[in-house]
């Protein structure tokens, strides 16, 4: 039976990190990779390398003013790569008895010595390995409040009830609340070693409105942060939420054509996504991004930028070291319009002739692909209101699903909903959308506004494009 909001399950004794051998940052994990590493190398790896994982979590979600749902998770992890020659191979666990830690150790190799060749592959050059600095700098990545199962749900009921008392209409599709706390520890055997704790904190609303004819429409609101005390008011959030649901009543369709369309801030990080997967560098190695030709050349208009900052304080990509150990700077991605860099692993780096940029992302099952850290595409002189004033009138975008992008060529389509702007001023509801254009061409027309603001780890204000098909009734 599900517990009500007046009964939660009893908290499990919440460990100090000196309490076990497997806590947080402890001398024992990193004995313990450093054994692994050393069985490595006698079973015949010419280098290798090791990464632990352990994560502690809590969700709460509640409707109805009752508790639905309470999901508590533990895992520890462990993640070997070895090197024999040009071949590698990846093995996993998540329980480290000697036995278990030596028959991994052997598979791995056994693995790797039947592994085709890869002339690119290989632990990352010493030269640009993350180096321990005797003042680092505090990017407050984990906050040690010890934050209790029933706040959390109370904060969650209060977020639900701030979104119900918006209006009668209204219903609860879900709300939660919870957080993670996970610590990441990597070592190779060329001498690397590095760690990282954090922490999440999070709370998200989705809330339901339903008209007199019995039409229903769904949003939400949701953040995440670093801190426990960094997250909006429960009030806020389901406000927010409820608010956007009321909003989205009465949506109409529209007349295909070609329209001046806003990407709301809520969307338009979207976007940057699209143009951060096409500068991928294991995608540039490969070929298969549109652009592929486009390295050092005017992708946006003059005035963009596109920044990568690894050092935000409390961001949620913050690092100081890549998932290969590599140390990490902040970035120009667009640098006035023009694309300075791919985002590069080792691999991609080696493949394409150039460095690694400090941007490997890796889980524990297999080598390293590529990602970014703290992006953010700064803010235009133009609020949204002055945009769909200059526009004249076009649809405003809250909501997209179902996106496709062709990798070769850029063509982009997506469904979406929004509303009708005419002279500035918001008209009603649309829905039933697809947008499409080509990437390339909404990159170079992109005009943004000035309501940035940074939630996340992908970031951008109101997004203008004079101009893309619409496809409507």
């Amino acid at each position: 039976m599900l517990p009500t909001h007046n009964s939660l399950p009893p908290e499990r004794p919440h460990k100090r990190p000196h309490e076990d051998e497997t806590s947080y940052g402890g001398s024992a994990v990193r004995d313990r990779l450093e054994q692994v590493l050393s069985k490595a190398r006698a079973a015949g790896a010419d280098a290798a390398e090791v990464a632990f994982a352990q994560s502690r979590s809590l969700s709460i979600g509640v409707r109805n003013g009752e508790v639905e749902t309470v999901e508590r998770d533990e895992t520890a992890d462990l993640g070997l790569r070895v090197f024999i020659g040009q071949k590698q191979a990846v093995v996993s666990i998540s329980e480290f008895s000697d036995q278990t830690l030596q028959r991994a150790v052997e598979r791995a190799v056994i693995m790797a010595r039947i592994s085709p060749d890869d002339p690119y592959t290989g632990l990352a050059d010493p030269a640009l390995l993350s180096v321990p600095d005797a003042n680092p700098v505090d990017l407050q990545l984990f906050d040690p409040e010890d934050v209790s199962a029933d706040a959390f749900k109370d904060r969650a009921l209060a977020c639900e009830a701030a979104g119900l008392a918006v209006a009668k209409s209204i219903t609860t599709d879900s709300a939660s609340t919870g957080y993670s706390h996970n610590h990441w520890h990597l070592l190779t055997s060329d001498g690397f070693s590095g760690q990282q704790s954090s922490s999440i904190f999070f709370q998200s609303v989705r809330m339901i409105a339903t008209d007199a004819a019995g039409q229903m429409e769904r949003d939400g609101e949701g953040r995440s942060k670093r801190f426990y005390t960094d997250l909006p008011t429960p009030a806020y959030t389901g406000t927010l939420a409820a608010e956007r649901a009321v909003s989205a009543l009465g949506a109409r369709r529209i007349d295909s054509g070609k329209y001046p369309v806003i990407f709301d801030p809520r969307v338009s990080k979207s976007i940057v996504s699209l143009f951060l997967g096409a500068i991928s560098g294991p995608a540039i190695a490969r070929g298969s991004s549109y652009l592929k030709n486009r390295l050092h050349t005017q992708l946006f208009a003059p005035g963009i930028h596109i920044v990568d900052d690894p050092f935000r304080v409390r961001g949620l990509a913050s690092s100081l070291f890549d998932d290969e150990g590599v140390r990490v700077q902040k970035r120009h991605l667009i640098d006035n319009g023009v694309l300075t860099t791919w985002l590069l692993n080792t691999a991609s780096a080696r493949q394409l002739g150039l460095t690694s940029t400090g941007h490997a992302s890796r889980g524990l099952v297999g080598p390293a692909g590529a990602s970014a850290h703290n992006i953010t595409l700064m803010p235009g002189s133009s609020s949204q209101p002055d945009l769909m004033r200059d526009a004249g009138q076009g649809v405003l975008i809250t909501s997209m699903f179902g996106p496709n992008v062709n990798a070769d060529t850029g063509d982009w389509s997506v469904g979406a909903s929004g509303v009708w702007f005419d002279q500035g001023e918001i008209k009603y509801p649309v829905n039933e959308l697809t947008v499409a254009g080509n990437l390339i061409d909404i990159f170079a027309r992109l005009i943004p506004g000035s309501d940035l603001e940074i939630k996340g780890s992908n970031d951008a204000p109101s997004l203008l494009i004079d101009g893309l098909s619409v496809g409507g009734k």
